[in-house]
């Protein structure tokens, strides 16, 4: 192996040329810019992803999802999903009931605080906004990307 191909090597190693670890700070770090909202309205991260599919699904006049559609939808397994709509239910923010149709599914559906909560969460995107006023431009490029990106990655 000569000195070129242990540089390419090497710089395909290089910390800053990864994608996964810009993704993974990027991520870790919108998650912490959305605590302080969310705190505020008794919502964890993941559970305001559920709080956001729920309420476009009632807007859109579906029946509510199903626990596994929400999964898909927010590409969670059960392991990770179930807590999160327990403590939602605690919360009594969803109602968990099963399928008339079929016993196995359980859908969740918005309470009437559940669907309260919605307009005290408008806040939430609307800070985001607000503080990444700089880079609105290249985020509604990337939203797209990210989407592609996703979409190959689950193939």
């Amino acid at each position: 192996m000569n000195a070129l191909d242990r540089d390419a090597q090497r710089a395909l190693l290089s910390y800053d040329h990864q994608l996964c670890a810009a993704l993974y700070t990027a991520s870790r770090l919108m998650q912490r810019a959305y605590r302080p909202t969310l705190d505020a309205l008794g919502l964890t991260y993941p559970q305001y992803l559920v709080m956001l599919v729920l309420w476009d699904a009632h807007h859109a006049g579906h029946v509510p999802p199903s626990v596994s559609e929400l999964g898909e939808r927010l590409r969670l397994d059960s392991g990770t999903l179930t807590p999160l709509l327990k403590r939602l239910t605690e919360r009594g923010l969803v109602e968990r009931q099963r399928s008339d149709a079929d016993e196995r599914r359980v859908h969740v559906a918005l309470t009437t605080d559940g669907l309260a909560l919605e307009s005290d969460a408008v806040q939430v995107p609307m800070g985001m906004l607000c503080r990444l006023a700089d880079v609105s431009g290249d985020m509604a490029d990337l939203m797209p990307r990210l989407r592609r990106l996703i979409d190959a990655l689950e193939a």
